[in-house]
């Protein structure tokens, strides 16, 4: 690698990926490349959009681990015992965690009632009523937003703490990440400045206090990697298993796909290339944390949303990747 490829590089980020915010590249547990766009700093977090479900997925491995779940394959609805089924629905009563981790829950919705969702005070009632309905259990139908929230309930019952105050205590302090609060939205205005913003600390929450699990957390590129560079050393951080090995190969193997654009899904990772095992978490506007084991390498980038961006992973696998082998 020279300054000639890191400047063709940037060219060709600032030409077609112009939304990008920043981007950092660990080989071998050292920092190879970090660089920032769009007047963004080291030390200003992205909302890292539907990259937050892969978060969700190493908090549910740590209840697992800790004993707060015992099955994946138990019932949904046995999680929220206060719950009262709607008459003549019975597919919700067989949708298990598992279902939810891998995307093959069905839901009642054709198209996202973001409105009605968004307004209601508690999403994840929201998204309890609308899980279930006609389609088949078992059938990959991948739930962006309303839906996920399920599994922010599932461990805030099963550990009687906040998703935020567990993944602190778990998970962002042991990794040096700094997320501050809730964020609670008083308009709908507020929720799209957010989608926009460069520095805002936090982890959306509803008027109820539970944390999103399908968007809504911000992280610096860097917080970012920790992540990846956790996940690449099978959940261990300077000495201290965090997550166990088991949960972190099971998570980031292939277990549904999505047909439609051919890509394989693990417990809300993207598998990307099975024989090479690597996975990411990818998120709206160009987010993404890349993780790839054989090579020892993690690539993180964080974007401001912009719809319709070129693909995060051709620029990784075929532009940055190939820099630093």
């Amino acid at each position: 690698m020279n300054s000639e490829q890191i400047q063709y590089l940037e060219a060709v980020i600032e030409k077609d990926y112009n939304n990008i915010a920043g981007i950092t590249v660990f080989k071998d547990g050292e920092m190879r490349y970090e660089k920032y766009f769009n007047d963004c700093t080291p030390k200003d977090p992205i909302h890292i959009f539907s990259a937050t479900k892969s978060i969700i997925s190493l908090l549910v491995g740590i209840a697992v681990d800790r004993g707060y779940i015992g099955s994946l394959d138990k019932k949904i609805l046995d999680f929220f015992p206060d719950y009262t089924v709607k008459k003549r629905e019975k597919t919700i009563q067989h949708i298990t965690l598992r279902n939810l981790l891998t995307m093959t829950a069905p839901y009642k919705y054709k198209f996202n009632p973001y409105t009605k969702f968004f307004t209601s005070p508690d999403w994840v009632k929201a998204s309890l009523d609308l899980l279930g309905g006609r389609g088949e259990v078992g059938e990959f139908r991948y739930a962006p937003v309303i839906g996920p929230d399920i599994l922010s309930g599932v461990l805030t019952n099963v550990t009687g703490e906040s998703v935020l105050g567990f993944a602190q205590k778990n998970l962002f302090e042991p990794l040096g990440i700094s997320v501050e609060r809730n964020l609670v939205f008083k308009s709908k205005d507020e929720q799209l400045a957010y989608y926009k913003a460069k520095s805002v600390n936090g982890w959306v929450s509803d008027e109820c206090g539970t944390n999103t699990a399908g968007w809504g957390l911000s992280l610096t590129p860097e917080e970012m990697s920790r992540i990846g560079q956790l996940c690449l050393n099978k959940g261990s951080w300077q000495g201290k298993q965090l997550i166990s090995p088991e949960w972190i190969e099971e998570s980031t193997r292939e277990h549904s796909r999505w047909d439609k654009i051919d890509k394989g899904y693990g417990y809300l990772w993207w598998v990307i290339d099975e024989k090479n095992q690597s996975f990411a978490a990818l998120g709206d506007g160009g987010n993404a944390i890349y993780v790839n084991p054989r090579k020892k390498m993690v690539i993180s980038i964080a974007s401001l949303f912009a719809p319709r961006v070129k693909d995060r992973m051709e620029l990784i696998e075929n532009r940055i990747e190939p820099l630093f082998d």
